[in-house]
């Protein structure tokens, strides 16, 4: 799965919203619960377990990618 449907299945959003400039905060649906959710998802998804720093930094779809990359995730 992508990360762009990481995003969408996790935040119930639809695919159009989603995209590397998409931040944290910017919709109503990715608040702080969700985030964690969102966090966890990642996780899941690509069998990584993110760092404390990782996940508060973790602050537009692009640098979710970015941290990703940091684990040897292909994004």
């Amino acid at each position: 799965m992508t990360v762009e449907k990481v995003f969408v299945s996790s935040l119930g959003i639809s695919a159009d919203v989603v995209h590397d400039d998409l931040e944290y905060g910017a919709i109503k649906e990715w608040d702080s619960v969700a985030h964690m959710g969102l966090v966890s998802a990642l996780e899941q998804e690509y069998n990584v377990m993110l760092e404390t720093d990782d996940v508060i930094d973790m602050s537009s779809v692009g640098k979710a990618k970015e941290i990703l990359r940091k684990y040897g995730v292909q994004v």
